[in-house]
């Protein structure tokens, strides 16, 4: 695995595959698609940012890179891509051997233009979306947190206020000498014109006669555009006057009925004024919602308390009445906030589902952030929310404004891009009639990047059969071109660019190189992307089917084995782990959805949409770590059988860290020992698990949840559930003061032995 770390390290790829099949029929046989999890933005300490234009193929548009063929004599370049000669333009006449331009360095396959003079001149853009149909307590958690957030604004950031139950109500922020709103009917929507026109934006400047409204530039004149959006500096005060006085909404809710709640219309309202406002400039929508919609397009149920939300079942058997006419209303306004280069953050915070699931596809495509928590007093909001502001330490490095192309070898493909991005339908020879994701395009639109968002990016190998050996050896390198071209936070725009290039094999010796080159871990997270991408389009699809079929396949294929003799059955250390995988990915809560809601579910795949290979592995398979007196803190297994009565464990699963206490050190801690002088190693031994689990919540966003338990508590499920069940109720012989599990699942053991069974046949 290390060495695809480094790789990952210089240029921000994993492939499943680093050395590639190199035809159609080869890269079928081998189950996982060639594939690559990419993180644009990743920030590098020591890549080069060149203060120029770069260079670029006139037949294809690649850029220059150090795989490009350079005949200095004749000052000519040879794209990788098409093979275009190029001529060098007149400023690079001094280039030779031992005079580089830093693009044609071996060891900068990435590297970031940052053109002069092309910053934005839009300072970024937040407008707070606020839920006020909500109890008392839970509005005053909101206030304090948002009065919180406004104080870590950049003050040059420009700031709106929309907030909405049973109306809608956009509030003048300009407007000094009293609080003034402009009130919507939240069951109905309204248009861009018709928002225009009763906001009295053309009072001074009168509208323009024909053409599309858009910003400063185009018929608004920057005055009314100050009424609704003021500098953080200016309105401060003015805002956190508004967030004191405000009250939940005023609007009676009989007993039997849900609060009216216009999330639709709302988040429709904002971005038609962003659109209005400030068309193309890094704006964010943060929606804060503290329950179900239940009034205007995009409402998930209805206000009678009798109709429960949507479950799982109810979308399987398509009986959720508004679940189709919202998620097209989402769909309509996730297009409109692409075109405009907006992006909408959610921020769930409920006992019971507020829409997530609907809500997914705006948030999604607009490469937008998501926190599901069950308060807005739980310390997932607040501290997730206090890091999207922070600026120094540990900070997202939200970028804005992102376009993400693709050049690669003629004999490849592009099918699709699973992750946070939009296709801009740029059709060409580089796209498969296959779509997976957001496909048939070789650009993709991305609102809203950081540092931490990854795409997947899914190829098909075109090429038919090989050509005789000769031709192989000395033409067998696929080579590929990531280009980023992003607004900066600083505001400026850059262009990061990734040469790729990886060797391709084929043929009957081909095996052993392929399995070489295959890297586990980003083959995990590919298939989960894959499955869970699946179970979402896909009617009548069976994940767990699915799954099984290609890790048989996969051992079968690359296995070592006689024929029918289980026994005999070995996988090369490169694929030792893919099997334990598979395993943990079918209990895993992508696939499982029981005892799951449909807005979970939907959190759960978009984070891991948005993930690197690091983090995504370990939403599949957790973390475990034991604390003990015996030895110093350990990975254990992730089985039933790592419970001990005197070890503490900690188990990180991504969206939870769960620290366990044995039944012997949680009867020690509630005698108190940890509190008395003698007994200073045990309040060490109790210290080491929390100081690991903070450290692990300061690097991660959305902050994880924390939960400290013990033995045979009640909270003890959420170690339980993650666990292989090697020992169950009905199994013999567990070990004193260690644990079972009370399931009928199959263990780890069983699958392994079935599967070794299938694959040799």
């Amino acid at each position: 695995m290390a060495e695809f770390m480094e790789l990952e390290g210089q240029d921000g790829v994993r492939m499943a595959w680093n050395v590639i099949p190199g035809t159609k029929q080869e890269a079928s046989n081998c189950v996982v698609p060639v594939s690559a999890v990419y993180t644009p933005i990743k920030p590098f300490p020591n890549m080069p940012v060149l203060p120029y234009a770069p260079l670029r193929c006139r037949n294809c548009r690649s850029v220059l890179n150090p795989f490009s063929i350079v005949d200095f004599a004749a000052k000519i370049w040879i794209c990788p891509f098409c093979f275009q000669r190029n001529h060098f333009p007149p400023h690079y006449a001094s280039i030779s051997d031992e005079n580089l331009p830093a693009e044609l360095f071996p060891q900068y396959t990435t590297i970031e233009y940052q053109s002069p003079g092309e910053a934005s001149s839009i300072p970024p853009v937040f407008m707070f979306v606020v839920d006020t149909s909500i109890i008392e307590e839970e509005m005053a958690f909101l206030k304090s947190a948002l009065s919180q957030a406004i104080g870590l604004l950049p003050d040059n950031s420009l700031v709106g206020l929309i907030t909405f139950g049973t109306l809608v109500h956009v509030h003048e922020l300009g407007f000094n000498t009293i609080p003034k709103t402009y009130v919507f009917k939240g069951s109905k929507d309204v248009s861009k014109e018709q928002l225009l026109e009763q906001m009295n934006f053309f009072l001074i400047k009168p509208k323009p006669p024909t053409g599309v409204i858009a910003g400063a530039r185009d018929g608004l004149s920057s005055e009314s555009i100050a009424r609704f959006l003021l500098p953080a500096s200016d309105c401060e005060f003015a805002l956190n006057s508004i967030l004191e006085e405000l009250q939940k909404d005023p609007w009676p809710t009989p007993v039997d009925q849900r609060a009216s709640r216009c999330t639709g219309t709302a988040l429709s309202i904002a971005a038609s004024l962003l659109g209005a406002c400030v068309p193309g400039s890094g704006a964010r929508i943060l929606a804060f919602i503290g329950g179900p919609s239940t009034e205007g397009p995009g409402a998930i149920v209805s206000k009678n308390l009798s109709e429960p939300i949507r479950s799982h079942k109810d979308l399987d058997k398509d009986s959720a009445p508004h679940y189709h006419k919202a998620v097209k209303f989402y769909e309509a306004l996730a297009k409109q906030l692409v075109h405009q280069g907006h992006v909408l953050d959610l921020f769930a915070c409920a006992l019971d589902q507020v829409g997530v699931a609907e809500l997914k596809v705006a948030v999604e495509r607009t490469g937008g952030l998501v926190v599901l928590a069950e308060s807005f007093g739980h310390s997932v909001f607040k501290d997730s929310l206090r890091r999207v502001f922070r600026s120094e330490d540990k900070d997202l490095g939200l970028s804005s404004n992102g376009i993400f192309e693709i050049n690669c070898s003629k004999d490849i493909k592009v099918q699709g891009i699973l992750g946070p991005c939009a296709s801009l339908e740029k059709k060409g020879p580089l796209c498969s009639d296959t779509i997976v994701g957001q496909g048939s395009t070789s650009a993709w639109k991305m609102c809203g990047l950081d540092q931490a968002t990854s795409l997947c990016l899914i190829f098909e190998i075109v090429k038919k059969e090989i050509p005789d050996a000769t031709l192989q050896s000395s033409n067998n390198q696929f080579y590929f071109q990531f280009l980023t071209y992003y607004q900066h936070r600083t505001g400026e725009m850059r262009l990061r660019v990734t040469s790729l290039s990886r060797r391709w094999v084929a043929g009957p010796g081909s095996i052993q190189d392929l399995i070489a080159g295959f890297d586990q871990e980003a083959a995990a997270v590919v298939m989960a992307r894959l499955v869970s991408f699946k179970m979402e389009i896909e009617a009548e699809f069976d994940p767990i089917r699915w799954l099984d079929k290609a890790l048989i396949h996969m051992c079968s294929r690359f296995g070592d084995y006689q024929k029918d003799s289980p026994s005999s059955f070995s996988l090369s250390p490169r694929f030792s782990i893919f099997p334990q995988f598979m395993f943990h990915l079918r209990r895993s809560q992508f696939v499982q959805v029981f005892n799951n809601s449909p807005d979970e579910t939907a959190y759960f795949r978009m984070i891991l949409n948005r993930e690197n290979v690091a983090n995504s592995v370990v939403m599949i398979q957790p973390s475990l770590i034991s604390y003990s007196f015996q030895s110093a803190p350990e990975p254990a297994l992730l089985d039933v059988a790592a419970i001990a009565a005197d070890r503490i464990l900690l188990l990180d699963s991504y969206f939870t860290i769960v620290i366990f206490h044995g039944s012997t050190i949680a009867q020690w801690r509630k005698a108190g020992y940890h509190n008395q002088p003698e007994h200073q190693a045990f309040a060490q031994l109790l210290q080491a698990p929390r100081d690991d689990a903070d450290a692990i919540i300061k690097e991660r966003f959305p902050v994880p949840r924390l939960v400290i338990c013990d033995q045979h508590g009640s909270q003890a499920r959420f170690l339980l559930a993650k666990l292989n069940p090697s020992s169950t109720y009905n199994s013999d012989g567990h070990h004193p003061g260690g644990d079972i599990i009370f399931t009928d699942d199959v263990s780890f053991e069983v699958f392994l032995d079935h599967l070794q069974r299938l694959a040799v046949q």
